[in-house]
């Protein structure tokens, strides 16, 4: 689950912890506002508003105590109460500052929370924050008192609160507001994220259509070897092509689990900025070849000028100017990647970035895609939900969620903002979610095409079809698990390669697709091999 960056504070949350919220939200939206003296109330995901001298700036998040009053829907409820440290600053003896009618603060220690809750509330306090000795929040109990008698809701939240309180308490006014708010069970941005991402693969496979040049088009309909030779002095342009093999698939997993590793170890605010430097040199090349090689195609007899540069030689300057513009808008974004609106320009690039791989790197045939897609499966499902057994959280989620960076997730992701969800944050999508389908659907448009099959008897209709429905598998999951990240390869894999894998026995076609040999991909660069 993620939530707003920037201003806004994340729960990072246990996964078993997580299900037990996921069940309380049923129960917390029967019980309302309702009190409860008794150590069973349901744990609810608790959201504390800010006021700073009548001003409402940021939120907070934490989780209720199983005891004392039940926090309320809707924020109209519940009044803003003025902001007090107990004193002494445990709360476990009554308070020398007055709490009447306040919210009381006091962190965590010394003496168990049905204490800290009791001395508040004979002090008058009407509810109580209780901050942690670390950034995570976890589950607030009776600690064997049954029957605490608690009137007043008790919150728990983030270390990192004392210091921010302290600072803007030592002379401004500050009030806190407390209620649980209830997340949609779907967020309507999910719908862009599964375009975005569908739009991609779908681009990639017919960018030969538009993006290639008419010379290598002519050249994959020539049989001659030696007319096909000819024709590739005249396509300088031309993109040369990587086809991916058995050991290349093998080692690339290793490589990547290898390289999550150092994410998650080594995460610090510059090893983000060497991620975000690569990531804009990625998104420019995309973006320039994404721009330039449909216009050299379509003006390929018109005159240009040429411009010659040191090191690089003769450039046209058509080219040099699209790549300048293409340098401007990744500065732009890397500068303002923290803004609300950077991840307009962080799709834009990555996209870009990912329809050039998918030209770049190819797969021959479904014996790579086989071994491919099935190492990333299990690549996927052991750093989502295997890791925390052994890292004591997943791996893949936390490098996601931008561990040790403030919050500020990776570049490698496309994201959109949650447009109804009170909690805000992001839905995001990891690029090998998009790629590694991307390049066995690709295959199979080269294939059908290759082929001559129809759209009925083709592959790439039926993976698209799949690939989507293998999103929506995704984010259903997603939601059943309130929000816990699902390793997408889980449901992409078996939708995508299984489908081939099934129409092609059904159809006859296995034995071809298994050592098949992309006519495209040897007149273009046959000996090209990662």
């Amino acid at each position: 689950m993620s939530f707003p960056l920037g201003n806004r504070r994340r729960v990072s949350a246990t996964l078993p912890f997580s299900f037990l919220v996921a069940l309380s939200f049923a129960v917390a939206a029967i019980a309302g506002g309702s009190k409860s003296p008794y150590c069973n109330n349901p744990v609810q995901l608790a959201m504390v508003k800010i006021w700073v001298d009548g001003d409402e700036g940021e939120y907070l998040a934490g989780l209720t105590a199983s005891f004392g009053a039940t926090l309320p829907e809707e924020k109209n409820k519940v009044p803003k109460l003025p902001a007090v440290f107990s004193n002494p600053l445990n709360g476990c003896s009554s308070s020398s500052s007055k709490l009447s009618g306040s919210t009381a603060l006091s962190v965590r220690g010394d003496c168990d929370f049905v204490t800290k809750a009791k001395v508040a509330q004979s002090g008058g306090a009407q509810a109580l924050l209780v901050i942690n000795d670390k950034e995570e929040i976890e589950q607030i109990d009776c600690s064997g008192d049954v029957s605490p008698n608690i009137s007043i809701p008790v919150v728990m939240v983030p270390k990192s609160v004392r210091d921010e309180l302290t600072k803007t308490m030592a002379n401004k006014r500050v009030e806190l507001l407390l209620y649980a708010p209830t997340r949609p069970i779907v967020d309507i941005s999910v719908v862009f994220l599964w375009a975005m991402s569908v739009g991609t693969v779908f681009t990639a496979s017919l960018w030969q259509e538009f993006g290639i040049s008419e010379q290598t088009e002519k050249r994959l309909n020539e049989s001659s070897s030696k007319e096909s030779s000819d024709a590739g002095t005249d396509s300088d342009n031309d993109q040369e092509t990587i086809d991916i093999s058995v050991k290349g698939a093998i080692l690339f997993v290793i490589l990547a689990s290898v390289f999550l590793l150092l994410l998650f170890f080594f995460m610090s605010s510059w090893f983000l900025l060497v991620l975000t430097v690569l990531f804009c040199i990625g998104g420019v090349q995309g973006m320039h070849n994404i721009i330039i090689t449909p216009v050299t195609r379509k003006c390929r007899n018109c005159p240009q000028k040429t411009v010659r540069l040191p090191v690089i030689g003769e450039v046209s300057i058509l080219s040099l100017g699209v790549f300048l513009l293409c340098v401007i808008f990744a500065v732009a974004w890397a500068v303002h990647r923290r803004a609300s609106y950077s991840w307009v320009g962080q799709n834009i690039l990555g996209i870009c970035m990912m329809i050039n791989v998918l030209q770049l790197a190819r797969l021959p045939n479904i014996k790579v895609a086989m071994v491919l897609l099935c190492l990333a499966f299990f690549y996927d499902i052991f750093w989502v939900f295997i890791s925390p057994l052994i890292f004591q959280q997943s791996v893949m989620i936390a490098v996601a969620k931008g561990k040790n960076t403030g919050g500020e997730s990776i570049p490698m992701l496309l994201r959109v903002p949650r447009l109804i969800d009170p909690w805000g944050g992001y839905n995001m999508i990891g690029f090998g979610d998009i790629l590694f389908p991307g390049l066995l659907i690709t295959f199979t448009y080269r294939f059908d095409r290759e082929s001559k099959k129809s759209m009925g008897k083709g592959y790439f209709v039926w993976l698209m079809v799949g690939y989507g429905f293998g999103l929506f598998f995704t984010y259903l999951g997603l939601y059943l698990m309130n929000g816990n990240g699902q390793p997408a390869l889980l449901y992409l894999v078996p939708c995508t390669l299984g489908v081939t894998v099934v129409l092609a026995a059904i159809r006859g076609d296995l034995k071809a697709l298994w050592g098949y040999s992309s006519k495209s991909s040897a007149m273009i660069n046959p000996t090209a091999e990662v």
